[in-house]
């Protein structure tokens, strides 16, 4: 701002010292301190009525907007919106007058040799080789589940030998 040094405040307080005296000094330090409160005090009464002012306007934007929205919703009365839909059910049962002549004169047609009714076909037997495209398709869906695997106990007049630790294997659910 002012872009004042340290050297050149010391050089003023000499100066104020000299001029005014050491009895008088603090008097003038208290009244400068009064003035340098009154002056932020001044800059932030400023501030906060800018920002009031600014507030007054953001409402006023606000305010003018949401009056063009209600202007816009009084033009759409409620006899205009009525109207549209009497409107549209009134076209969509024209259509469906239209599509019942349509039928109507499809099946008071006479039938001729193209317009011959069409069998169903059954389908073919299947095959073995069906079977297996199935079955592999299924187990490849088919989730896993883990169980472990019993082995037969040996017999207790043999010689016995240490038991192997139980194995898990992966099993098809069933």
């Amino acid at each position: 701002m002012f872009d004042i040094g340290w050297s050149e405040l010391v050089v003023i307080a000499v100066v104020a010292l000299i001029a005014i005296g050491p009895k008088e000094l603090p008097g003038v330090l208290r009244m400068v301190g009064q003035w340098m409160g009154k002056a932020r005090k001044m800059a932030s009464e400023f501030q906060g009525q800018f920002q009031e002012a600014m507030r007054e306007a953001e409402m006023a934007d606000i305010k003018k907007s949401f009056d063009e929205v209600r202007e816009a919703a009084t033009g759409i009365t409620s006899g205009n919106i009525m109207t549209s839909l009497q409107k549209d059910v009134s076209d969509a049962l024209q259509i469906d007058k239209l599509v019942d002549a349509q039928v109507a004169s499809a099946i008071d047609a006479p039938v001729t040799s193209s317009d011959a009714p069409v069998t169903p076909t059954t389908p073919a037997a299947p095959t073995p080789e069906t079977f297996v495209e199935a079955e592999t398709h299924a187990a490849t869906t088919e989730p896993l589940a883990i169980t472990s695997e019993v082995k037969p106990e040996p017999a207790p007049s043999q010689d016995v030998t240490p038991a192997e630790p139980e194995v898990l294997k992966d099993a098809r659910a069933s």
